[in-house]
């Protein structure tokens, strides 16, 4: 299902457990956005920034996107492809059980993101969501990022 999916509730999320819940729309990771990202974290690594020698000297052979950034795009991306029609008050980023930066990030490709859900477990005042993910560019034989990726949520 690419796009944008929308749920009740969190309560209905209970029911899709070791489902894939949602594929995002397709997203441009640019040069310039890694540049930002660069500009942002204080690390201008030239397999980042430096297009031309990323060219020259890169098993690559392009420029790639620092993989803090891939990882950082995960909330952006879920956000746009599942909402929910009762929202929870609050949501946060709880960390990562698994995460593998699969193959390189190419500068000027598009990424989507895909979610399962692994795992609904309710807390005290929370709900915890373990979700695997898959992050991919357009015409990429392996995935950029695979996680299993932990969140909260607070109603």
């Amino acid at each position: 299902m690419a796009g944008r999916r929308e749920l009740e509730n969190l309560a209905e999320l209970k029911n899709l457990v070791g489902e894939e819940i949602v594929v995002s729309d397709w997203f441009a990771v640019t040069q310039e956005r890694i540049n930002q990202f660069a500009d942002a974290t204080n690390d201008w690594q030239w397999i980042h920034v430096d297009a031309a020698r990323a060219v020259a000297e890169s098993p690559f052979k392009a420029p790639i996107a620092h993989g803090f950034l891939t990882i950082s795009l995960m909330s952006f991306l879920s956000e746009q492809a599942l909402k929910f029609r009762q929202p929870p008050r609050m949501g946060i980023n709880y960390g990562f059980d698994r995460l593998r930066f699969v193959a390189p990030l190419l500068a000027n490709s598009k990424i989507r993101l895909r979610l399962s859900l692994k795992r609904v477990e309710e807390l005290a005042g929370a709900v915890q969501t373990t979700w695997d993910v898959v992050i991919e560019s357009e015409g990429g034989a392996k995935p950029n990022c695979v996680a299993e990726w932990l969140t909260r949520y607070y109603e």
